[in-house]
């Protein structure tokens, strides 16, 4: 199986669907900046802002049953998971209304019912967990698959060649997307790993793999839907190495000082959200006015999150004891 981009292309639907997904995103992350700063949001925060073409084609090529599992990146998957923003907002302010009840934060947001599985703060540590998820579903004999996320940052984990073994092996239905932002935390890839083609890291376990431009996304949408298509009917794992890039620092906390405005500036004139709104545009699936309608509808959807994090209580100081373990039944 080859992945040969053309095969297919967004519907009007999907394009004006994943517009309002983008914007949401980035006005997201952009408020998560604001707030940060304040002192609303505390410990750490990893912005999405740059590659929101990535979760955006996903979210349209997933099907109902299906289930994501990231890193601690994880705004955006959560809440194209499912989860409404205000619920994340919540949570990133620690109140008690968070999807994670307020003791998770930025880095392990959760929504079960939604089939999203976190959130995870340990470089690589979702990967065997996404790999579990994906066993799961062949035990119970369901034709879910599993997008598991990872960054460039965990390709050179142990434990991600031990789940990549485990999933060839088992023949586990299990899509593992390397969003390759160029910078593990300030670390280039070029620094890092000797196979700078993340996407052959699976070769010797007989995993197919393939590279996709994360920036784009109709070149997303189309690799995302026939990786799916692969992984779904031969109930085996596959590789998606997305490259993209993220215009914040790895965190709040990062300056980014190892690279150049110029650099930033430069991968900019890529943005995604600019390439797809023009696409809309000049496809004449929705006019000017038609967008700047999404814009009004998604600051309104922050505007009401914003006021129902500050207007959350805090946890409880009994929740310092719930949640410690899981008994099985």
């Amino acid at each position: 199986m080859d992945i040969k981009l053309g095969k297919y292309k967004p519907i009007k639907e999907e394009y004006i669907k994943s517009f309002k997904n983008m914007i949401l995103l980035r006005r997201f992350e952009e408020k998560c900046s604001q707030l940060y700063g304040m002192g609303e949001i505390g410990g750490f925060c990893h912005l999405y802002i740059g590659q929101e073409a990535v979760i955006s084609a996903v979210d349209i090529v997933k099907k109902k049953g299906d289930s994501t599992i990231t890193s601690y990146r994880d705004h955006a998957h959560v809440i194209l998971a499912g989860t409404e923003p205000k619920y994340v907002l919540a949570e990133l302010m620690g109140r008690a209304t968070g999807c994670s009840k307020g003791k998770g934060g930025s880095m392990h947001l959760f929504d079960v019912p939604n089939k999203f599985y976190g959130g995870h703060g340990i470089v690589g540590a979702q990967v065997p967990i996404g790999t579990g998820l994906a066993f799961a579903e062949k035990y119970n004999g369901t034709n879910n698959i599993c997008f598991t996320f990872l960054g460039d940052g965990a390709v050179n984990q142990g434990q991600v060649y031990e789940a990549f073994n485990m999933a060839a092996l088992w023949g586990l239905a299990v899509v593992y997307i390397i969003e390759n932002n160029e910078y593990s935390m300030g670390t280039s890839v070029v620094r890092s790993t000797f196979m700078r083609d993340l996407y052959k890291k699976g070769e010797s376990f007989g995993i197919k793999g393939f590279q996709l431009d994360g920036m784009n996304f109709e070149e997303m949408y189309d690799g995302t839907k026939q990786a799916a298509e692969y992984v779904r009917e031969t109930s085996q794992p596959l590789i998606l190495e997305v490259k993209t890039y993220r215009y914040r620092g790895h965190s709040m906390s990062d300056p980014a000082k190892y690279r150049s405005k110029e650099e930033v500036e430069q991968y900019k004139k890529r943005d995604p959200l600019v390439i797809i709104r023009k696409t809309i545009l000049d496809d004449k699936y929705a006019t000017e006015a038609d967008l700047k309608e999404i814009e009004q509808s998604v600051k309104e959807i922050l505007k009401e999150a914003v006021e129902f994090s500050e207007n959350s209580p805090l946890p409880d100081e009994g929740e310092l004891y719930t949640n410690i373990f899981h008994t099985m039944v």
